[in-house]
């Protein structure tokens, strides 16, 4: 009878190990994020008078950034990068998400009411009429794509307009190794020499999302040449895929849009360094 009640201890143990390692995926350390966000909306004037018929900007802000992970050291490296890759300078790296966030919308407000001297020169020009081309719109946000216990992947999407026939719009990626806490590329994924033949398995990708036969039907379809379309380091990864995105004008004229194609991690086994990322944790058999 004891020796039957240790065996059951002991099996009870090892299913509890099992579990736990298994829910980890491999990961070493607990990777649990909680996060907040700051939202701004606000019409910034172009000139100092308090009318809503004057030129304006309207500019909204939603950054999401962590404030929950693992330990003090490692959120703050985690905050670094959300900083970096949404403001997109490292002079933001030392501020608080709520210090960078204001000191961003001081530094656009600067530079949007500079323009104030060229609004009364273009007025006198055109004989008193209201320049239309001054109406600014900046919108800047970010959203998580995927997460578990060892990757994040998340969108830092952007869109103005500033006068001219259209706006403009590019949306970027950034990919986290959570254990190590550094940015992945693609000379992270993938062996060396991979260039040319992850361009031909991105190629295939697009010729089945546009049903076209051959690469060179693509052309018909808008893009501007088959050399155009190569890894730009602009992507994103999940459970199954790497995703990338091609934004306005890279790949094909800005009526196209974005371009996004995927490529299965079935396909890239022959491409993957065996220590990637991609190869440890979603590769397992």
């Amino acid at each position: 009878m004891q020796i039957k009640t240790k065996f059951s201890i002991f099996i009870l143990l090892t299913g509890i190990i099992l579990i736990s390692c298994n829910g980890r995926r491999g990961g070493a350390k607990s990777s649990r994020i909680d996060f907040d966000s700051i939202v701004v909306a606000r019409h910034i004037p172009l000139l100092q008078e308090n009318d809503t018929t004057l030129p304006y900007a309207d500019v909204d802000i939603s950054f999401t950034y962590p404030v929950k992970f693992r330990d003090s050291e490692s959120l703050a490296r985690l905050q670094q990068i959300f900083q970096g890759t949404f403001f997109g300078d490292s002079n933001y790296d030392a501020l608080t998400p709520q210090e960078a966030v204001d000191q961003y919308l001081k530094e656009y407000t600067d530079r949007y009411q500079s323009l104030s001297n060229y609004y009364y020169e273009d007025k006198a020009r055109i004989e008193g009429k209201m320049p239309s081309w001054y109406w600014y719109i900046m919108n800047n946000s970010n959203k998580i794509l995927f997460q578990n216990d060892s990757l994040l992947s998340y969108a830092v999407e952007y869109s103005d307009y500033e006068g001219g026939a259209h706006g403009s719009y590019r949306i970027t990626y950034t990919n986290v190794d959570l254990n190590d806490l550094v940015t992945l590329t693609e000379e992270d994924l993938f062996v060396p020499g991979y260039f040319k033949p992850l361009t031909e398995k991105i190629v295939v990708q697009l010729m089945k999302k546009y049903d076209v036969p051959v690469a060179d039907s693509l052309l018909m379809k808008g893009f501007f040449t088959i050399e155009d379309i190569v890894p730009n380091n602009n992507f994103w990864l999940d459970g199954k895929n790497i995703h990338y995105s091609y934004n306005q004008y890279e790949i094909a004229p800005y009526a196209m849009g974005v371009i996004d194609v995927s490529v299965p991690y079935s396909e890239l086994s022959d491409i993957l360094l065996p220590e990637s990322i991609i190869s440890r944790y979603f590769l397992k058999k």
